[in-house]
């Protein structure tokens, strides 16, 4: 028998694979933070003895999902400002809000919360843009969460940076600490076409061809961005940014609710991503991503959460939820998105996406053991015909019971094992004090 660190035995694995199919009485078997195999049960047992060996017998084993945009740190600012059209949102609450409370505090709290949540939910990897990405990037890394961390950059001065210039030299900085790190990965994370000029866009699209990085933006989120952008350029936002070279397939675009046929092709034709977040969409009226279209066109789509201060959670089972509903709503058609395709957009696509496929989005040999375990045995998912159906429609994030991101237990029957809930909680019931205070009476 060979000798192994852990080994796993599911009612199901849903490897998530080219085939979009599930294997029933199956086991993952690990070894030095990687998948090694996936096999039978009965064939597991003799081929493998394991340092580790647990059996999952009510449960679904998948890749972990990828949030594939998020800005972590503000789950300190949940419910705090719902209920608004998004540039109010922004210009009248969020904005003036994190120029009174963030710092780099106020990152490491929010980031440890949205960690801790997301964890519970099932996300292994998030792709974040916020201020203080060092910070995020060393929370990810205590915690052993994936990270692909957003340089962030802006025209305007924040408490990150001063201008452009500084922004960029922070980024490339964070970037450089973590270039070689198996759990973080950076992208540029210029904020949205009417925050960034021309200039510092020139140079994220030479930095990061040169530094082989992604870049993501918020682009044709509102319709008011786009008529906006033409009011005062002449030019839809996505028609300049392919003039100054962006629309690549390094480009991962956020949102995108509101296309017409020739950005589409240009879509296409281009190589780049679309990030969907659904939920926040709906949450602001922004719009719709044409994601059936987009599908269509062979455009890789990925999903996003969003911050929770619009969504209001982080939770991606509720997103691919939403998504695969509201495609079908959208469409007009039942068979616009498939639970698979919608499951795939969870993992496999935000890996594609964020160019770390070949770590993880699927279970495969060599790939890095990024997996999570889902209870199927509840009331609200009997009984059983289709388990990746019941992942999309019927499951919630209660359900998942255990989490391991490189082959470390990170939920453990619904434990976190590397980071402090209590602590955790007092520290955001804390920050919501404070900034509830500020509120009422500033």
């Amino acid at each position: 028998m060979t000798q192994i660190d852990t080994l796993l035995h599911a009612r199901w694995v849903i490897p998530v694979n080219d085939n979009d199919q599930y294997l029933e009485h199956h086991s993952v078997a690990i070894h030095e933070d990687r998948i090694i195999d996936i096999v039978a049960t009965d064939q597991a047992r003799e081929k493998y003895q394991a340092g580790v060996e647990q059996s999952y017998q009510q449960h679904a084993l998948m890749p972990g999902m990828i949030n594939a945009h998020t800005h972590a740190a503000m789950s300190l600012f949940r419910g705090l400002a719902d209920d608004i059209a998004l540039m109010d949102w922004l210009q009248n609450h969020i904005w003036p809000a994190e120029s009174r409370w963030v710092n780099e505090d106020f990152v490491q709290c929010g980031t440890e919360l949205a960690i801790a949540e997301m964890l519970r939910s099932g996300t292994t990897c998030f792709n974040d843009m916020y201020f203080f990405p060092d910070i995020t990037a060393r929370v990810a890394k205590n915690a052993g969460m994936r990270a692909c961390v957003g340089l962030i950059v802006i025209d305007f001065p924040t408490v990150w940076a001063s201008k452009a210039e500084e922004y960029l030299e922070k980024g490339i900085a964070v970037h450089d600490s973590y270039r070689t790190d198996d759990l973080i990965t950076t992208t540029f994370a210029p904020h949205a076409p009417y925050t960034v000029s021309d200039g510092p866009l020139e140079k994220i699209r030479s930095f990061a061809h040169e530094m082989d990085i992604p870049i993501t933006m918020h682009i044709h989120e509102t319709a008011h961005e786009v008529e906006e952008a033409v009011e005062n350029t002449g030019l839809r936002p996505l028609q300049r940014l392919h003039e100054l070279g962006l629309i690549t397939p390094s480009l991962l675009a956020v949102h995108m609710t509101q296309l017409n046929k020739e950005e589409i092709s240009l879509l296409t034709n281009s190589g780049c991503h679309v990030v969907h977040c659904p939920e926040s969409n709906l949450k602001l009226a922004s719009g719709f991503c044409p994601v059936t279209e987009l599908h269509q066109q062979g455009i890789n789509v990925a999903l996003g959460t969003d911050g929770a201060a619009s969504n209001n959670d982080l939770d991606m089972i509720s997103e691919m939820h939403t998504a695969a509903l509201l495609a079908k709503g959208v469409a007009g058609d039942p068979t616009a998105l498939p639970a698979s395709t919608a499951l795939r957009m969870a993992t496999i696509n935000g890996a594609r996406a964020l160019g770390i496929d070949h770590r993880t989005g699927s279970l495969e040999p060599g790939k890095d053991a990024d997996i999570i375990a889902v209870r199927m045995d509840d009331i609200e998912t009997s009984p059983m015909y289709d388990p990746v159906s019941h992942l999309v429609y019927s499951c919630g994030r209660e359900q998942v019971s255990d989490v391991w991101i490189a082959g470390k237990h990170l939920l453990k029957d619904r434990v976190l094992t590397s980071l402090d809930e209590t602590a955790i909680l007092e520290q955001a019931s804390e920050w919501g004090r404070k900034v509830e205070s500020e509120d009422r009476h500033g």
